[in-house]
């Protein structure tokens, strides 16, 4: 018998409140997942990321990150840099979720170090489909750092 595996913790980074709100929604019908925080540009989440605050008197690190390209201040691809070149933050899985369907977007996002990238769904029912997806892989196939672990403390 396997034990269950535990929750997804997730931070979204996305600028526009509704989107936000509707991911949020979405992730919360996916029972694997809890929303650990929610940003609304790239800086907001460098400086989450760093602080090491990320509520309920936790310093863990998030299971994933859903990271939307297009924010003021510093944008995805900003944060996403800087999360890969930082050896504290490094192993978070970044999934893009973008509206962009651009292939130099996602070229871009992959050259930088993204583990995935999905193009935002018209629909709510297809953005709940979207996310349990993004829960049976990242909670179930894939094999994932502890969140409470530093990067460095997993390198070889």
């Amino acid at each position: 018998m396997t034990e269950p595996r535990p929750r997804i913790g997730i931070i979204i980074a996305d600028d526009d409140a509704d989107d936000r709100l509707l991911i949020t929604e979405a992730l919360e019908q996916v029972s694997r997942i809890k929303v650990v925080r929610t940003v609304g540009d790239g800086q907001e989440l460098m400086d989450l990321l760093n602080s090491g605050e990320l509520g309920e008197g936790s310093q863990d690190l998030p299971y994933l990150v859903l990271l939307d390209l297009n924010m003021p201040r510093k944008d995805g691809r900003e944060a996403l840099a800087e999360i890969r070149a930082n050896p504290q933050i490094k192993c978070i899985p970044v999934v893009i979720l973008s509206t962009s369907q651009s292939p130099q977007d996602v070229r871009t996002s992959y050259g930088l170090g993204a583990n995935a990238y999905l193009c935002k769904p018209a629909s709510f029912e297809k953005l709940v489909a979207t996310m349990k997806s993004v829960a049976d892989f990242w909670g179930d196939m894939a094999v994932l750092p502890k969140p409470e672990k530093k990067c460095r403390e997993l390198a070889p």
